[in-house]
């Protein structure tokens, strides 16, 4: 809500920001190791699609 004259009266509230539930239970639960390893497995296969088919 804004006032017509020079001062500027802003909801309170959180400024936009939402906050959800914060911790979300998923079934799949995946270590940092785990993806690091995924990712350099999808490099590879590409790089190694890449060599082959070209």
């Amino acid at each position: 809500m804004f006032m017509t004259d020079n001062n500027v009266s802003m909801p309170t509230g959180f400024g936009g920001l939402m906050r959800y539930k914060e911790e979300y239970n998923s079934k799949l639960k995946f270590g940092p190791g785990v993806v690091v390893a995924m990712i350099i497995a999808v490099i590879v296969l590409v790089v190694g699609l890449r060599i082959l088919y070209t």
